[in-house]
């Protein structure tokens, strides 16, 4: 697949670059990674993502180049669509931009849409999927180009702390290092830059925490209220659902966010014992086994209920 990508590149001399909305830190620092990598080998390059780029993540070499919209006419000679697992979330419009679509990913039952499919689920970000393109390539990884695949790591690994860590995330953060990327300062610009109102909704969100009766599921829940009284946006609840997971005892952590009158989408988080992938798609979500995400509709408490006991009968 690595091999088909490389030709697609050498062919081509238009690209978009996108990944899915309200974006991650792999979402994002994956299509800087790419981006600045395809301007540096001479092409034309659009970055993409339907809910623009995250202020945490504005630090990240080009990131002024992100644009949220597409005009009607704008073409190109390929669209390499980032982390996406379905081609909706990163916009299902994409397709009618690009004579060819790359799907580059590592979430589980990706979808298998585009003229490419390079999806590896023991990589431990899309960041590293982009490194070892790059690397077939012979393309000398540059300074931003570095620090994009160490922060897309870094962040999809929850700071090497998660399951996903494998030795491979291990051995492309040590070579991105000895290329000069500063840990420090990735670091501090994603976890120590955080606005007086991200704290805000922080303080009002762990008013809203439950916890079940066995004491291994944990919540928080953010209404659009919330939102509204703190001058946030969804990107502000980005790590919210750590601190129920951080709970001793709690083996799954989930976070209820309100995006319509009655629609929520949630997030779950395991430590490993209990599948949330597989839930989220059966409740038309995805994700991943320890991580995933779901949109559902209803009132928050019958949200609750249903996914609690869906959960509870899945704890061994």
């Amino acid at each position: 697949m690595i091999d088909a990508i490389l030709s697609t590149i050498d062919r081509g001399q238009r690209f978009l670059v996108a990944a899915h909305g309200n974006p991650d830190g792999d979402a994002l620092a994956s299509t800087m990674a790419l981006a600045n990598a395809l301007l540096e080998m001479g092409k034309e390059v659009v970055a993409y993502n339907q809910d623009g780029m995250s202020a945490e993540l504005a630090f990240l070499p080009g990131a002024s180049m992100v644009v949220d919209s597409l005009e009607a006419n704008e073409s190109f000679d390929a669209g390499f669509i980032l982390d996406s697992g379905e081609l909706r979330r990163a916009g299902s419009h994409l397709k009618d931009h690009c004579k060819s679509l790359v799907n580059i990913d590592h979430h589980p039952h990706s979808e298998n849409f585009g003229s490419i499919y390079y999806v590896d689920e023991s990589a431990c970000a899309t960041g590293a999927l982009i490194y070892r393109i790059l690397k077939k390539a012979g393309h000398s990884l540059s300074l931003p180009v570095a620090t994009c695949i160490y922060t897309a790591i870094l962040t999809d690994t929850g700071s090497f702390r998660y399951s996903n860590a494998n030795p491979e995330a291990f051995e492309i953060a040590s070579e991105l290092v000895s290329l000069g990327v500063s840990p420090w300062d990735v670091s501090a610009n994603i976890y120590e830059n955080r606005p007086e109102k991200q704290l805000r909704l922080l303080t009002a969100a762990l008013k809203t925490m439950i916890i079940s009766d066995c004491g291994r599921l944990g919540a928080v829940s953010v209404t659009e209220q919330m939102l509204a009284e703190t001058g946030t946006g969804p990107e502000h609840t980005d790590g919210l659902i750590n601190y129920p997971r951080s709970i001793q005892g709690v083996k799954v952590a989930l976070l209820f966010r309100q995006t319509d009158k009655d629609c929520f989408k949630v997030g779950f988080r395991s430590k490993g014992e209990v599948n949330v992938g597989d839930l989220a798609r059966q409740l038309g979500g995805g994700g991943h086994h320890n991580a995933a995400g779901a949109t559902l509709n209803g009132d928050l408490t019958s949200i609750q209920d249903m996914v609690f006991s869906r959960l509870q009968n899945l704890l061994p």
